[in-house]
Formats: C-alpha cells, sequence, structure tokens
C-alpha cells in the first residue's frame, strides 16, 4: 500500500503542476491520496521515510532566510507591529469561529486557525492525537488555494498573464556538502526532539539553515530532486488522514473552512486598509504582506502585480519565522506538552460536528 500511496501522490503532484496551481506537488499529491483514503482505500507513508521528509523540508525552508532579507524588516517598524497584531487577531478570531461556533475540538481549532505555514503546522500537529488532521489539513490547504486563486483578480480586477520571474537562484548544494548538511540537519531534528521541541524533526533543521543562510556562513539551495519528492510525500502524510471521511463530511468540512477563510480574511483587508489610509502605502501591497499564507506564493504574486516584493517577503518572512519560533513554546502552554509517538488522528470522528 505504500507504493500505491506514493504512486498516487506523485500523479497527484504533476498533474497540479502541469495545471499550474499553486504548491502543486503537496497539493496535488494531498488530494490525490485524500481521495483514496476517503474511497476506503488503505495509505500508508512509513514514520522512518516521514521523519527523512522533515528533515529535507526544514532545511529546505531555512535556506529562505538571506542577509539582505533580514537586514530590510528594520524599514518597516509600524507595519511589522501591526503584522504581529494582525496574525494574534487572525488565530484569536479564527479560533473563536472554530471551535464555538463551528463545534471542534480544542487541538483541531487551534491548528487549524493558526495562519499560514501549511508544512510546519502540520507537523506540528502530529504530536497531538487529538488534534483532526482532516480538519486542520483542509482549513489550511483551502486559505492558501483560494488567496492564490482570488487575490489576482481582486487586486487587478482582471487576470494576470502567466508571467515567471526572473530571479537568479542560489547554487544548488550538492555532493559531500549536501550529504554532511542533511547528517547535521538529521542531527538538529534528533536533538530538537530529545529536548521536547513540537515538530522537531522539522525544526531543528529549519533552525540550522536559517543560522547559515542568514549569517552568510553557508548560503545554500536545495536541489529540486530532493525538495520535490518531499513536498509530494508530505502531501501524501496529509492525504492518508482523511481516511473514512464520507463526502457528505467533506462537504461540511468545506463550508467550515470557508467560514474561517472569511474571518481571517476581513481581518486582513481591514488593518490592510487602515495602513493604506494613514500610511500611503499601496493597499494591495499590505494585503499582500498581511496575507494569512503563502509566503512564496505572496512573494510571486506581489512580483506580477508590480507591489514592492521585498516588502511582502520581509513581512511574510517575520511572519513566518515568527510562528515557527514561538509556536512551540506558545502550543505547549496552551494544549499542553507534545505526546510522543503521536501522529494526530487518522480518522475523523463523524459523531464531532463538523
Amino acid at each position: 500500500m505504500t507504493v500505491l500511496t506514493f504512486a498516487a501522490g506523485g500523479v497527484g503532484g504533476w498533474g497540479f503542476t502541469v495545471l499550474g496551481l499553486p504548491a502543486g506537488w503537496l497539493a496535488g499529491a494531498m488530494v490525490a491520496v485524500a481521495a483514496l483514503a476517503i474511497a476506503g482505500v488503505p495509505c500508508v507513508v512509513p514514520d522512518a521515510l516521514r521523519s527523512v521528509v522533515f528533515v529535507v523540508l526544514g532545511l529546505s525552508m531555512g535556506s529562505g532566510v538571506k542577509p539582505e532579507t533580514l537586514a530590510r524588516v528594520g524599514e518597516w517598524p509600524v507595519t511589522m507591529g501591526l503584522l504581529v497584531g494582525s496574525v494574534v487577531a487572525i488565530l484569536l478570531a479564527t479560533y473563536v469561529y472554530q471551535r464555538r461556533i463551528a463545534g471542534w475540538d480544542r487541538q483541531t481549532a487551534y491548528f487549524a486557525a493558526i495562519p499560514g505555514a501549511l508544512s510546519y503546522v502540520m507537523v506540528l500537529t502530529l504530536g497531538y492525537p487529538k488534534a483532526d488532521m482532516a480538519r486542520v489539513a483542509l482549513a489550511q490547504s483551502l486559505r492558501v488555494f483560494i488567496l492564490v486563486a482570488i487575490l489576482p483578480m481582486a487586486l487587478t480586477g482582471g487576470s494576470i498573464g502567466s508571467m515567471v520571474p526572473d530571479a537568479a537562484a542560489e547554487p544548488f548544494v550538492g555532493g559531500g556538502p549536501l550529504l554532511l548538511l542533511v547528517l547535521a540537519g538529521a542531527g538538529t531534528g534528533w536533538a530538537a526532539q530529545r529536548l521536547g521541541l513540537p515538530a522537531g524533526a522539522l525544526t531543528g533543521p529549519f533552525f540550522l539553515s536559517a543560522i547559515l543562510n542568514a549569517s552568510g556562513l553557508f548560503v545554500f539551495t536545495l536541489p529540486d530532486w530532493m525538495t520535490v519528492p518531499c513536498f509530494a510525500a508530505l502531501g501524501c502524510v496529509i492525504g492518508c488522514r482523511f481516511a473514512s471521511v464520507s463526502p457528505s463530511a467533506l462537504g461540511r468540512l468545506l463550508v467550515v473552512s470557508l467560514g474561517a477563510f472569511a474571518v481571517g480574511m476581513s481581518i486582513s483587508l481591514l488593518i490592510s486598509a487602515a495602513v493604506w489610509a494613514f500610511l500611503g502605502i499601496p493597499f494591495g501591497q499590505v494585503l499582500l504582506a498581511f496575507a494569512p499564507g503563502g509566503l512564496e506564493a505572496m512573494m510571486l504574486l506581489a512580483f506580477l502585480l508590480d507591489l514592492d516584493p521585498a516588502f511582502v517577503a520581509a513581512h511574510q518572512l517575520v511572519r513566518y519565522i515568527g510562528m515557527v519560533l514561538i509556536l512551540p513554546f506558545v502550543t505547549s502552554r496552551v494544549l499542553g506538552p507534545p505526546e510522543t509517538g503521536g501522529a494526530g488522528r487518522n480518522r475523523m470522528d463523524m459523531r464531532d460536528s463538523a
């Protein structure tokens, strides 16, 4: 069943990528495997392979932290402060909506309310078995999908061309340095897990990679042949969590997720309008910087729409890095320490309110 799971994930990821959909390998694999799981086909991703995937993803995420990006953070102190406030407001408002109105359990409502950083949130959720991975995955995935699908049309009043940024990428690391980097990432991941840090297998390598890149000691980009399969594999992990979810339950989840997206996006719209009115920064630029999710997608949209991608990148990176740094401790305070060996709920309790 493992081979079937990865075959389905590969086909789904390839199909979404060919169609030009956002986060194609991750989302496509997730949808394809989820479809199998909903149809009753057993889907499996071995724990050992999952740990390897987390190490690679952590190293890849950290490679996006560059000295020149961090240097720009101090240029926008007011908007950075408002960004922190918007993240807290979105998390609280969405949590209350999902907990009080939708009736979701405490752990599921908490993880589903976190604005953005899909990969990190999903890995973090694995340490809390009572959290419903299906609901968290759908809420997080739907948020990014709608943002990328709607924002370009909303900000331009029309369609944008299929432009591709012509930015020079950092050199790919390979050979001996790549092997040493992966081994070091695995070691930091193991240490982070031993320290009880939630999502340690991902967080440890992220910190290592971010320090190396931000300091300029070792600036690198992992090769696509390594990262693409890992995004697809994570999609498979998420997709497996949809086991025994009926189409009717899925429909109810979509309704709740759309409502949660509306709650969070309304806060982003209000704060963006205030920044535009009082500071004169273009509304679309602020909205992309404050949008709850999709770091890479928001940066690309800023480039395509000529809305200062540096501003958007700095704010999105601060939001993302801040969540990676703070969420493990906040989560431990709010939900208690992660449960060792926990992998999140594989199945949704159909008696729960959707």
